[in-house]
Formats: C-alpha cells, sequence, structure tokens
C-alpha cells in the first residue's frame, strides 16, 4: 500500500526504499527529516505552480542533497559540500542502473540547491527541490501553500528545534573547508559560528590578479 503524507505519495520503487534506507542509517534524525519534508514541500510547490516532476527522482534529488555535508565524496578533492551531495546522488543512481540523463537531472538539482536565482527557472525536479529546500530553511512561499497540508508534514516529520540544530549542522558539515563556501550563500555561516575568519572578496581577486591594469 503506498505511503500518503497530506495527500501527497511516496514513490514506491526500489531506489526510494533503498534511498530512504541509507538516509536512516547514515543520518541523524535531523537530516533524515528534513529531507523527508524538502521532498513533500517540493510536491506542493510543483502542484502550485503546475510542474510535473518525476517523483523518484525528485525523491532521490531530495534525499542526497544534504549528504555532502557529512561524508565529503572524495577525501582527495576538496568542493563545495552541494557537489559532494550531487556526487553522492549520481554515484547511487548509475550503479543502480539509472539513464545518465536522470542521474544528471538529480545531480543538478542538488549542485544547485543553495544558489538562489537559478534552479527556480530549470527543470521541474531541479525547480521543485530547490523551493522544497528553501520553503523547509527559510519559509520560502509560505503563504502560498496549505497549513492544513504543511501541519500533517511537520507531524509525520517533526521539526523540533530544527532552525538552531540545522544551523549547527550546517556548519560543521563545511567548518573544516571554509574556503569552499566562498561565492555562495554558505559563507554567510561561516562568517557568524567562525570567528575571525576572512573571506576573499571579488574586489580582492580583481585587484590582486596577475593583470598589471
Amino acid at each position: 500500500m503506498p505511503e500518503l503524507i497530506a495527500g501527497l505519495r511516496i514513490p514506491s520503487t526500489p531506489a526510494v526504499a533503498e534511498a530512504t534506507r541509507l538516509l536512516q542509517d547514515t543520518t541523524g534524525p535531523l537530516i533524515y527529516h528534513h529531507s523527508r519534508r524538502v521532498f513533500l514541500f517540493s510536491l506542493l510547490h510543483a502542484e502550485r505552480l503546475g510542474l510535473s516532476p518525476d517523483p523518484e527522482l525528485l525523491y532521490l534529488a531530495a534525499m542526497f542533497h544534504d549528504t555532502g555535508l557529512q561524508t565529503p565524496f572524495s577525501p582527495s578533492v576538496e568542493q563545495r559540500f552541494e557537489l559532494d551531495g550531487a556526487d553522492h546522488s549520481r554515484a547511487f543512481l548509475r550503479e543502480r542502473g539509472f539513464p545518465a540523463a536522470a542521474a544528471d537531472t538529480v545531480w543538478t538539482a542538488i549542485a544547485l540547491h543553495t544558489t538562489p536565482g537559478i534552479p527556480g527557472r530549470m527543470g521541474p525536479e531541479i525547480a521543485a527541490t530547490y523551493f522544497g529546500v528553501m520553503t523547509d530553511v527559510a519559509g520560502f512561499g509560505w503563504n502560498d501553500l496549505d497549513h492544513d497540508r504543511l501541519d500533517e508534514i511537520v507531524a509525520a516529520h517533526p521539526r523540533d528545534d530544527f532552525k538552531n540544530e540545522f544551523l549547527k549542522s550546517y556548519f560543521d558539515g563545511f567548518k573544516d573547508r571554509p574556503e569552499t563556501t566562498i561565492g555562495t550563500v554558505n559563507v554567510d555561516v561561516v562568517e557568524h559560528f567562525l570567528p575571525g575568519f576572512h573571506r576573499t572578496t571579488t574586489i580582492e581577486r580583481v585587484m590582486n590578479s596577475p593583470w598589471p591594469s
């Protein structure tokens, strides 16, 4: 029997079941519940905007979108946590026989989920993932969504002290690679939690480039 939350269907596929178990086994309740809420909020936005994302790909994007905070994909390459999560997802999908185009869609949704302005104008899986993340983290679209359904989602996947706990977990994911956050919204978190951190600005990069003029 399909799982329904607030009238929204959780896809019933082997990959979905495996991704769910993987998140439960490798992340704590904070990231697991956040990721599930992101999927459900993404579906609400898709309904609102008339988008038709592939439910399985949307679910996998939501579930993998923050995995890079906890497990860097490559110990030899220091990169943004979003890319680590995207690389995790691509490997997961390709190892299970998904077409390259499907894996690339999920990769892009995760890689861009903290990039303002761009993902919301891309394909339905990418846009919906971004809107779902923004709803759970910053309340995007709060007034446009059915609050009874929001309440059902939060009852199934509680927020508890999400704001404070998420910011701590978020920072923990890149506190040892703060330079990777420069040029992204993540640098705000580093500057808040890491006293004395100085981000290299675009002005400094331009003025200190090797060009004489």
